[in-house]
């Protein structure tokens, strides 16, 4: 008997033509943009986890803070971090090692093309070395990584592999000899893609190199932690912030340097695209409302044109409870398809803004289909229609089956 009922109301909907459509755009437009944005902020999520190396390993990460100018964590600062900051940090008791990192932009120069990279330090003794590959999560996809007794020799991000293009034909691979700064380096190695903007254009240099070359003394960008026990990581990082306010001498509150966690900058991000994509849902919301006045519209519009109908069905037994269920799943059945059309297109739109993400920033994420939220998605609509359409039904089943016939 209910299927009776869904096939008279598909038959209905498809009778009023353009009016039904009208009615669904605005719970289609409403699911469109809820399924389609929540979906490119899942992926946004991801991308930036990806460009800025937020990653699952259980290690602390300190920069100083008070930035003066434009370039990479810790750089350009009023007050920088210092060796002898990073020994303090070693000394504390919930502490197991400490790695200190250089970041300096340079020029590198190939086949007579200049270009502008950021080179990053890579530790002298191997244990630390050891540590930074794993902060870092790299691998190579030509040649090798550095040792930590090597010098003269660098290893490149992905961006610079296979692009004889930006380099007037010449292609540079492991082996190849390349000027910073003025002085020739031997590529070791080209990394793996990360899909990062950073990462796939960093070149590793040797410490000691980089001393020599940028002449920095005891100054550090990044000061890289490891915590002795990882299931109170958050006691090491208290530990480095109360250090820290006594060595630098600044107040609780009015600290000069950053100490974060791969949980803390994860939970900071992610309250951040949860902020806008409440957001969203909240715009979307406002269409979604719009489309359920529009239902109860038609729908009410529906029974007044439909009164004769309604006291021919009623005068050959039809119940109230029966006229009601027909203008319910009718419009139930409103809402479900603009919320299914509006799905499938959000969707769409999500897999092109993925695409789109990649290209612009070179991540390499995979767009995915969130069929728990579509699934959301077509019964939050299914049931806007309904709800949008007690009303009428109520007012239908309670005519009078002569008056209904009269009218």
């Amino acid at each position: 008997m209910i299927s009776d009922f869904f096939r008279l109301s598909f038959k209905n909907l498809r009778s009023r033509g353009i009016r039904s459509w009208l009615t669904l755009l605005g719970i289609f437009i409403g699911i469109t943009a809820v399924v389609s944005l929540i979906s490119l902020g899942n992926g946004l999520e991801l991308a930036v986890s990806n460009q800025f190396g937020i990653s699952a390993n259980q290690l602390i990460t300190v920069q100083a803070g008070g930035v003066s100018g434009y370039g990479p964590p810790g750089t350009t600062v009023v007050d920088p971090l210092t060796e002898k900051d990073a020994e303090a940090i070693e000394k504390l008791s919930s502490v197991k090692n400490v790695v200190t990192r250089i970041l300096e932009p340079g020029a590198l120069e190939f086949n007579d093309i200049l270009q502008f990279k950021y080179i990053g330090s890579a530790p002298k003794i191997k244990e630390d070395l050891n540590l930074v590959y794993t902060q870092l999560d790299v691998e190579t996809i030509q040649g090798r990584l550095l040792t930590h007794t090597e010098s003269g020799k660098i290893v490149l991000g992905y961006n610079f592999y296979g692009r004889p293009e930006e380099w007037g034909g010449k292609a540079i691979t492991s082996g190849k000899t390349v000027e910073i700064n003025g002085e020739n380096f031997q590529v070791a190695g080209i990394l793996k893609k990360r899909g990062s903007f950073i990462f796939d254009n960093i070149i590793l240099m040797p410490e000691e190199n980089m001393r020599n070359l940028f002449e920095t003394k005891d100054e550090v960008n990044i000061i890289v932690v490891q915590s002795k026990d990882t299931d109170y990581i958050d006691k090491t990082k208290e530990d480095i912030d109360k250090l820290l306010r006594q060595r630098r001498n600044v107040k609780e509150g009015e600290e000069n340097f950053e100490v974060n966690t791969p949980e803390a900058t994860l939970s900071t991000l992610n309250n951040v695209l949860g902020g806008v994509q409440a957001f969203i849902v909240i715009v979307a919301s406002i269409s979604i409302f719009i489309g359920l006045l529009g239902i109860v519209n038609t729908m009410t519009t529906s029974v007044m044109e439909r009164k004769r109908d309604i006291g021919i069905s009623k005068s050959i037994g039809a119940r109230n409870s029966h006229i009601f269920l027909q203008f319910f799943i009718e419009s139930s059945l409103l809402g479900f398809v603009g919320g299914f059309l509006g799905a499938i297109f959000g969707t769409l739109i999500g897999f092109v803004g993925i695409y789109g993400l990649n290209n612009w920033i070179g991540t390499t994420l995979s767009p995915n289909i969130d069929f728990l939220l579509i699934g959301l998605a077509l019964l939050g609509s299914f049931l806007i229609g309904g709800i949008a359409g007690i009303l009428p039904a109520l007012k239908a089943a309670r005519q009078n089956p002569v008056d209904a016939l009269r009218g």
